[in-house]
């Protein structure tokens, strides 16, 4: 009985191993087959053959870009829709041109072979850049607006201006207006359990909680896909998007000791807001499931001025176009001729976007990146610093900005180019969320952003590739050890 129960036991723990090892092949056929950049590839690979079981169970909860079955239905629903959309805006020639820069004419090229649209010209553009004056701007017009008020945001968050914004929400749903709201679950997720989250849908206010966070649905749908655009679109006429969410930096996450967050926004009026309503309304529809009518194409604020800020909206995220925002980055990059200025806060570039920068400086463009020097994100912070090394020995000017958190993402390209949106310098932004970035053709809004950056330059420290190199050796540790989660950020 003995020898007939070890045997079973031998049995046992040979099955286990064997489909373990079976686990293991299947899960690395998939990875490699799925065309990922290979430091992506590395890093799960790793983590399956280290983490035995919980390394595969966290790859199919965190690997792959799970929509989910009724969202991808929806996608696939909606595309006939928004190719109509695009062919109605053709029947419109005078809001396009093809009138560009030298340095933005790559980028238009790449943007009307992905998505049939030209430059759109006609637009009027305000970049704003303090928190009371973004709060002003927005207030004033949802208190003028008159039909329809419609906000897409990752972070809401009480107190201060974001309360007076409450209030004015509030004001235009009684006297008619209709408000919709979209959150995301996880950035929102206290707001949408607050008391004037229900004070607001008491007063008729459409909120949506975006790519609900529950464990319930892992196997269904990626937990850490989110909703990460920041949009607010007024009468049609009005839009908004930047880096900033409806928060207070005075207010916002003052227990971390990283200071206020530093933002922008750009408000939008003209031909560019009948695509950014068209973009809501496929938001809309993917989450909800409910049509909500396209604007009409000639619904525009006023009638185009030729020539006058061209611009283009790229939007990303499942559905979309696969990689746009990456590769509209790449060949911003490889056309610059003099100067790129980035800012973000959270730089983890991908292999090949920190190759394009890299060369971009080896072959005689002054590059300059603007980051915080204090970070809310400690893993972020640590896999950033592990590519410092390679940006300044290829010349590329890195500079920390002090005191508090700058938010801002933008791209400034020979002082003529500007990309200004939602997406961080990091994988999760250019391969997972749901992002968003205004492409800028026009010299007058370039001397404005330039200005601004400025100011941040003035206000950071230069770091010194000599003093870098100096660094103590656990530093370089801990570098070398987030650097192996990066493509994971």
């Amino acid at each position: 009985m003995a020898i007939s129960l070890a045997s079973f036991y031998t049995w046992l723990n040979s099955l286990i191993l064997f489909g373990y090892w079976i686990l293991v092949v299947a899960t690395t056929l998939r990875i490699v087959t799925k065309r990922r950049p290979t430091t992506f590839v590395v890093a799960w690979m790793l983590i399956i053959y280290l983490l035995p079981f919980l390394g595969i169970i966290l790859y199919f909860l965190l690997g792959e870009t799970h929509l989910g079955q009724r969202r991808v239905k929806r996608v696939q629903e909606m595309r006939p829709i928004i190719q109509a959309f695009i062919q109605q805006l053709h029947q419109f020639p005078s809001i396009f041109t093809q009138q560009f820069s030298n340095v933005a004419k790559p980028l238009f090229q790449l943007c009307k072979h992905q998505t049939g649209l030209d430059g759109i010209c006609g637009n009027h553009i305000d970049l704003i850049h303090t928190p009371d004056e973004i709060f002003d701007h927005l207030i004033n017009d949802v208190n003028q607006a008159n039909s329809n008020i419609e906000m897409i945001f990752y972070i809401w968050y009480k107190g201060g201006r974001a309360n007076e914004l409450e209030d004015a929400l509030i004001r235009a749903a009684q006297r008619g207006v209709t408000c919709r709201l979209m959150l995301d679950s996880a950035g929102s997720r206290r707001f949408l359990r607050s008391n004037e989250n229900h004070k607001m849908k008491e007063a008729g206010i459409q909120i949506v909680e975006c790519l609900q966070v529950n464990l319930l649905r892992f196997m269904f749908r990626r937990l850490d896909l989110r909703q990460h655009r920041k949009v607010a679109i007024i009468d049609n006429h009005i839009a908004y998007t930047g880096s900033m969410n409806i928060v207070d930096p005075r207010f916002f996450k003052q227990n971390k000791n990283v200071g206020e967050w530093v933002d922008i926004m750009i408000r939008m009026h003209g031909p560019i807001t009948t695509l950014m309503g068209a973009i809501y309304a496929s938001d809309w529809e993917l989450e909800t499931g409910k049509n909500l009518s396209l604007p009409k194409v000639t619904d525009f604020a006023e009638p185009p001025v030729e020539q006058q800020h061209i611009m283009q909206i790229i939007p990303s995220g499942p559905g979309y176009t696969e990689n746009m925002i990456h590769q509209a980055l790449l060949t911003a990059i490889y056309s610059a001729q003099n100067e790129i200025i980035f800012t973000t806060p959270y730089l983890v570039p991908s292999d090949d976007l920190l190759h394009a920068i890299c060369t971009a400086a080896q072959r005689g463009v002054k590059v300059k990146i603007i980051i915080p020097e204090k970070n809310d994100s400690v893993m972020v912070k640590w896999a950033s610093r592990a590519f410092f090394s390679d940006l300044l020995e290829s010349g590329v000017e890195l500079y920390q900005f002090r005191n508090n958190l700058l938010h801002t993402k933008s791209v400034l390209v020979d002082k003529q180019l500007s990309l200004v949106g939602t997406v961080n310098l990091d994988m999760r932004s250019l391969w997972l969320n749901f992002e968003l970035t205004a492409v800028i053709d026009d010299t007058e809004f370039a001397n404005n952003l330039n200005d601004l950056l400025q100011s941040y330059l003035k206000n950071s420290d230069l770091i010194a590739f000599s003093t870098w190199k100096k660094r103590p050796f656990w530093q370089h540790v801990i570098e070398r050890l987030f650097y192996f989660f990066a493509p994971l950020l």
